[in-house]
């Protein structure tokens, strides 16, 4: 019953294939991880010189003691101060403009979308560049780099969540929101209890990669010199001479960061599917309570 017919098992032959390839793979990958290793050995890059201010305080050049975390902290700080704020501003962006680009008068649709699109479009680094830059000939006032990196991100992200939430909610079966309607509520009501909760939930993973990249791009506050973890980390190599290393710890650090904060993402589906079952029955007796006194009325 649960077996597609369009996928059959592998034979005998199919699997020995599958193992030889397998196989194969396995060796090619540990040749290229080896080639790496021997790599960056030629050139002494495993050497304790090179990773000892990431365990232990070195004597620096001014004769002082300091470690790479003393430049990495201070970035990575900065990196999730802007990230947060911009993530925060990013939903609430998403979500007004999402509402707007599907509103019944064509005013508020069409200047959403143009919005929407624009932003799209723009690139990221151009509009914190802009900001930093030009943002004094505009506005008369000088924007800091904080609100340069956190605007630029929430504009562009905002804009591709905005679209993520439309689409989210346009798959919503038409049957809820006509049942919605049938009950007697409004359309602001649809869209906040029936319509948004099972749009989220359906694009959370959208949520959640765009998130990330909202993480990731706060790297781009580089151009601006704003105290994010790859400015940091690029004055620790500077002073420790370990260029490769610093790298390679970093991206550790962003990997460790979006992992956790994907986990966290899987964390709450998992909850709010597990909600969502237990209350289904409730919901689905309270529609029809209501609609058994919508129809009680009616008939008296």
């Amino acid at each position: 019953m649960s077996a597609s017919v369009l996928y059959d098992h592998p034979g005998p032959r199919a699997r020995m294939r599958n193992r030889v390839l397998s196989a194969v793979f396995a060796v090619l990958l540990l040749a290229g991880l080896y080639g790496i290793y021997r790599a960056f050995d030629s050139t002494e890059q495993w050497t304790w010189a090179k990773w000892q201010p990431f365990f232990q305080d070195v004597t620096l050049p001014n004769g002082e003691q300091g470690n790479f975390w003393d430049y990495a902290l201070v970035g990575l700080l900065g990196t999730l101060q802007a990230a947060a704020t911009a993530m925060v501003f990013a939903l609430a962006f998403g979500l007004v403009f999402s509402a707007a680009r599907l509103s019944d008068h064509v005013w508020i649709r069409v200047p959403a979308g143009v919005i929407v699109e624009f932003f799209r479009a723009v690139p990221v680094l151009l509009m914190i560049f802009f900001l930093s830059f030009g943002g004094f000939w505009v506005f008369g006032t000088y924007v800091e780099p904080f609100w340069s990196v956190v605007i630029g991100l929430t504009f562009y992200n905002g804009s591709v969540l905005a679209e993520a939430f439309r689409a989210g909610i346009q798959a919503v079966p038409k049957g809820q929101s006509e049942a919605a309607y049938s009950l007697g509520l409004v359309k602001s009501q649809v869209m906040r209890m029936i319509l948004v909760p099972q749009a989220a939930r359906t694009m959370l993973p959208v949520i959640v990669s765009q998130l990330v990249v909202v993480l990731k791009d706060t790297a781009l506050g580089y151009i601006v010199a704003y105290p994010e973890l790859m400015l940091e980390g690029s004055k620790s190599y500077a002073v420790f001479a370990n260029v490769v290393p610093t790298f390679m710890v970093l991206a550790l650090i962003y990997i460790v960061i979006n992992a956790t904060l994907t986990a966290i993402a899987h964390l709450l589906k998992r909850r709010a599917d597990r909600r969502g079952v237990t209350t289904a029955p409730a919901k689905i007796a309270a529609a029809n309570a209501a609609a058994s006194g919508v129809g009680g009325g009616a008939g008296a």
